[in-house]
């Protein structure tokens, strides 16, 4: 049996939730497990090259932003290298100018439908790949 962070160092399991609070799991190993969260830089976008790589499909599928499902996230990271705009940032990371991403996403999750393949992104992603300030063009 090979020995990890998970159960005891059993990797042959999943962990199993102790308790919930917002978007962080605590498991019963004490290990707690943060989740990404997709930012600003996403809306008109909705580039999806980061879809394919998600080990356990958290990502969530809008009119014009992706975001990621907390409860599901186990916080592998995959995901933040494959964004061509640099919209997804570990929690802790979230830029101070973002932090409400992280409950938007949250509550976003919770109505999106999932995606779970790569899908071409929106028509005008290239002439809005860097535009600032984007929160009021976000369709939910």
């Amino acid at each position: 049996m090979r020995q990890g962070i998970f159960n005891g160092g059993n990797c042959s399991e999943p962990p199993v939730a102790a308790s919930r609070s917002a978007s962080r799991t605590l498991f019963t190993d004490r290990t707690v497990v943060m989740t990404h969260v997709v930012t600003e830089s996403c809306i008109r976008c909705r580039y999806t090259d980061c879809v394919d790589v998600c080990p356990v499909d958290c990502f969530r599928q809008g009119p014009n932003f992706l975001s990621i499902d907390p409860d599901e996230c186990i916080d592998c990271a995959v995901c933040v290298a494959e964004c061509p705009v640099n919209a997804i940032y570990a929690e802790e990371d979230v830029p101070a100018d973002q932090l409400h991403f992280i409950k938007l996403n949250e509550d976003l999750s919770r109505h999106w439908p999932s995606i779970t393949k790569t899908i071409a992104p929106l028509a005008e992603a290239e002439e809005w790949k860097d535009v600032k300030e984007k929160l009021d063009f976000l369709q939910r």
